[in-house]
């Protein structure tokens, strides 16, 4: 008969295993969308800068833009090779210099140049603080990330490494969220502003996803945490060693 430890395990891997999948993927889909600014003459009318018109001339937002793009595609890549064991345990040295790309990524380039661009972001106010608070958590949940790890308190880095990157993720999120509701709308005659609808037409929804990208992502993390994830990484015997 099989344990419940041993039930656990087979979860938390198979968790592991959807998970790495599925961002894996979404660092590709990244990549795709990303590749089209950089090519000359770098178009300020395509894709997400056809809705920021108004402030494509302002040098500091392009800045942050690109800086922001650019330095996410590594940050997701990046943060994606620290949730594989096998590349923990058999390339500790080289798992330990990959984090700390991560970290420098987000703490110096990629949360910064998002908090800028989250001041002026679409949706007014009630999405633009959303933004605001995304990139602060995002901020926070890797300082601790790495504080922790410092210290040598390895489960609880790899509680806020999780967390860390579900807010990463959250753009992968709003991004999914948006396709989704567009292909509804597509397929059901939906034509905005529509009364009836209004979840799913812009302002609204653009507001109800600026807050649900983030929060949804930390939620199922905070589950994943829960149900003891970091077990399958650090066991309870060595889980602060």
């Amino acid at each position: 008969m099989k344990s419940n430890s041993d039930d656990n395990s087979n979860l938390n891997y198979f968790l592991v295993a959807v998970f790495s999948v599925a961002v894996f993927l979404s660092v590709c889909q990244m990549i795709s969308i990303v590749f089209p600014y950089f090519v000359p003459p770098f178009p300020t009318d395509i894709d997400f800068l056809e809705s920021k018109q108004w402030v494509v001339d302002e040098w500091h937002w392009m800045a942050a833009f690109y800086i922001h793009i650019f330095s996410s595609v590594f940050v997701l890549a990046a943060g994606l090779t620290q949730f594989s064991k096998t590349f923990l345990l058999k390339y500790p040295v080289l798992h330990r210099k990959i984090g700390k790309i991560y970290v420098f990524l987000v703490l110096c380039v990629a949360c910064p140049s998002g908090f800028v661009m989250a001041f002026y972001g679409n949706g007014g106010w009630a999405a633009r603080y959303a933004f605001i608070l995304q990139a602060l958590g995002w901020w926070f949940f890797t300082f601790m990330a790495y504080s922790t790890v410092k210290n040598r308190k390895l489960k609880e880095h790899s509680k806020y490494m999780i967390r860390s990157y579900a807010m990463t993720l959250s753009a992968i999120s709003l991004r999914a969220a948006t396709y989704i509701a567009s292909v509804w709308k597509m397929n059901n005659g939906i034509n905005c502003p529509d009364p009836e609808y209004f979840l799913i037409c812009y302002p609204d929804f653009y507001i109800l996803i600026a807050w649900l990208s983030w929060i949804v992502n930390l939620i199922i993390a905070e589950f994943m945490i829960i149900i003891g994830i970091t077990e399958y990484y650090f066991p309870l015997k060595s889980s602060e060693e």
